[in-house]
């Protein structure tokens, strides 16, 4: 049995990512950004663990959604449980959106030795990454709230062998 512990669930969502979501949010964060959209999340002990087949069933039960988004706490700390739970949601087509503090660059480096972080982001459809900067906050800002913030089109930048930002990073 599979576990992800988890800081909670939104089971509609509009800003998290393109259509309407479920957002899954991930316990437990490194980056403690001052400013912290979800400061429940950080601690690593707290939250519940969910068995992922259950939750996998009751997100792909769950009516209308487009996708859905990985958010945090920090999700690939729990790189393995999520990247298989994002190939589940993918095979019912939904797709998915990955919030990260860490950057793409880092996330690659880090990729080049634990497979689970690879595997997240092979899985991932746009990964929104870098640590949130108050001092960047911008509420006009698509899915993100601060300006360092990319929302990264996974798939063009594996195509490209370089960063593609996606067309929702410029709205």
């Amino acid at each position: 049995m599979v576990r992800v512990r988890l800081a909670g669930i939104a089971w509609q969502s509009v800003v998290d990512g393109p259509g309407v979501r479920a957002v899954v949010f991930a316990q437990g964060c490194p980056h403690d950004c001052p400013g912290c959209h979800n400061p429940h999340a950080l601690d690593p002990e707290g939250g519940q663990w969910h068995d992922l087949e259950e939750l996998a069933g009751r997100l792909s039960g769950y009516c209308g959604l487009r996708g859905v988004t990985f958010s945090g706490g920090e999700p690939f700390l729990q790189a393995a449980a999520f990247a298989a739970l994002a190939e589940r949601m993918r095979s019912y087509g939904q797709d998915i959106v990955t919030f990260s503090g860490f950057t793409y660059e880092e996330l690659c480096l880090t990729a080049a030795t634990d497979l689970a972080v690879r595997a997240l982001l092979q899985e991932s459809d746009l990964l929104i990454d870098g640590p949130y900067v108050q001092e960047e906050r911008d509420l006009l800002l698509a899915f993100r709230g601060s300006r360092n913030q990319r929302v990264i089109d996974l798939a063009a930048t594996r195509e490209a062998g370089g960063v593609v930002l996606s067309p929702w990073h410029f709205r």
